[in-house]
Formats: C-alpha cells, structure tokens, sequence
C-alpha cells in the first residue's frame, strides 16, 4: 500500500498484521480520490476507523490543511504515527486513539470538517451509530460531505430519516462509498 499522488507521492506505508484493520485497496483509494481531489486543497479532513492511516495520509498529500486520525486500537494508532513520520505530514495531523463516539464528543464545538470518511467495520452498524452521534454537533454543516465504505449489502435507506441524504454511491467488486450531506 503506498501514497498515490501530491506530496508524498509513492511512499509506501505500513500496516499492522492481522485482521484487526482492513486496508483500502490502492485502486480503489485512486478511485475515491479522483472524485474529491479538487475539492481538497485546505480542507479540513476527519478520518474515522483510520486502521494505517492511508485515506487521511492521502487526504494530506494532496493539499488538505488538516486531518484528524481516530482509531481505537493501540497498534494502529502507532502505525498512523510511524505513516506520518515517514510522509514528512505529522504538522498537519492529529491522532487521536480512541473509539469516534468519544472522538466525536470531545471534538464537538471546533468548527466543521469538510469531509468526514469511515470505514468501520462491516456488518456492524458502527457507521450508522457515528451518523446518529454527528447529527446536531459543531462537527459538520450543510457542506460536509460524509463518505462511508460499507459493504455492498449495507443499506443506507434510513439515512434520509436520520437528516442526511445520498448525493452519491460508487459501487466496487467487494464494497462501496458512500456519499452523504446533512440536509
């Protein structure tokens, strides 16, 4: 797995050994990335469920301002740091290790991201309980756009009663993204 594009361009970063995170595939992050690139330059980037860090990292080497890192397992946490060491980003990053409803808590009253990605674990509906804890903080407004990797089955029919709507779904092979805006 390695930085795709802008500064860090090619750097390969590490992962932990296991099945306690899931990392994106290069092709798809490519994939993710070609659609919100230009949208990037000094945005404010919150990745949740950030197993290596890759998706924020990304996020950072292609011009965002700031990216805040929330992943609850020690040994991920260390291995986002040990990322950002090594892509030279660590002054534009925060890691926080600990769960995102007590992330998402401890941020609400700084001001709104631009996007807010998840990838939590599949089957779970981890994704679904982030989305209920966002709704009414500081964390987002009518811009954020809110991405969730999900597996093909999730459905996100619901979204629409708990104040958000689909502006765009991108299906792959295994999984898929989804888009979101608070409306």
């Amino acid at each position: 797995m390695r930085v795709i594009a802008g500064s860090a361009r090619r750097i390969q970063l590490k992962t932990i050994d296991g099945m306690d995170t899931r990392p994106t595939t290069d092709r798809i992050k490519e994939t993710l990335f070609n659609m919100i690139t230009p949208y990037l330059l000094d945005c404010r980037f919150l990745d949740f469920f950030s197993g290596s860090g890759a998706i924020g990292i990304e996020a950072l080497s292609r011009g965002a301002k700031k990216a805040y890192f929330v992943e609850q397992n020690p040994r991920a946490a260390a291995c986002i740091r040990e990322n950002l060491k090594k892509t030279k980003l660590e002054d534009g990053a925060v890691v926080m290790q600990t769960d995102v409803l007590s992330a998402i808590a401890r941020l609400d009253g700084e001001e709104p991201f631009d996007y807010i990605f998840m990838d939590p674990p599949y089957r779970t509906g981890a994704e679904f309980d982030a989305l209920e804890a966002l709704k009414g903080t500081s964390l987002l407004n009518e811009e954020t756009v809110i991405i969730i990797e999900a597996a093909l089955e999730t459905e996100f029919a619901d979204a629409e009663k708990m104040g958000y709507r689909v502006i765009k779904e991108k299906k792959y092979k295994t999984n898929k993204h989804i888009f979101l805006e608070r409306h």
